[in-house]
């Protein structure tokens, strides 16, 4: 026969960690939902959320009034000249048909690549929007040295909300009050 084989004892071996350490701090809800919301949302072919949410913004009212995006699926390995699955309500399936082009250009140009090369479309039944919530009035205009920045950000909610933000500063009268 061979030689004997010694067995020497393995060294301990630490146990996986199946979450992450934790920070020993409370976290806002907000740090966590980005999270949870990429995984149901790629799940469902999307990489980015902002389709589902700017739909209106892309592609307009009109047609975000009969049309929703089910999917954004992209070949193998690559995150370029994907397909668009739209659910178009019924009758106006024909006509969005017509459209594709365009839609596909507007899609493009939101992510600033090729995105899609393709849009696919299904008839179904489109569910109804709730009604984006507005940003209450700012009881009076931001001060010029604090909103003279803000004319340069093109995205008009960005702008808008920040201006509030500049106004209520202004407004306020010195530190917070807590208790």
């Amino acid at each position: 026969m061979g030689a004997p084989v010694s067995k020497r004892p393995r060294p301990p071996q630490p146990p996986l960690q199946t979450e992450p350490p934790r920070a020993n701090r409370p976290r806002a809800m907000a740090e966590l939902l980005p999270a949870i919301g990429g995984v149901a949302f790629r799940k469902f072919g999307f990489v980015q959320s902002a389709i589902v949410s700017r739909w209106p913004d892309i592609v307009g009212e009109r047609w975000a009034a009969v049309s929703q995006p089910e999917s954004l699926r992209f070949p193998p390995g690559e995150k370029r000249d994907g397909t668009l699955s739209l659910v178009v309500k019924g009758a106006h399936a024909p006509t969005m048909q017509h459209i594709t082009p365009e839609i596909a250009e507007r899609v493009n140009r939101f992510f600033g690549y090729t995105a899609v090369a393709r849009v696919q479309i299904r008839q179904g039944e489109v569910v109804a929007r709730v009604a984006a919530r507005t940003a209450p009035a700012s009881p009076q205009p931001a001060p010029v040295e604090m909103s003279g920045g803000l004319k340069s950000i093109a995205d008009p909610e960005l702008r808008a909300v920040l201006e509030s933000l500049a106004a209520g500063v202004a407004a306020s009268a010195g530190l917070p009050r807590i208790g």
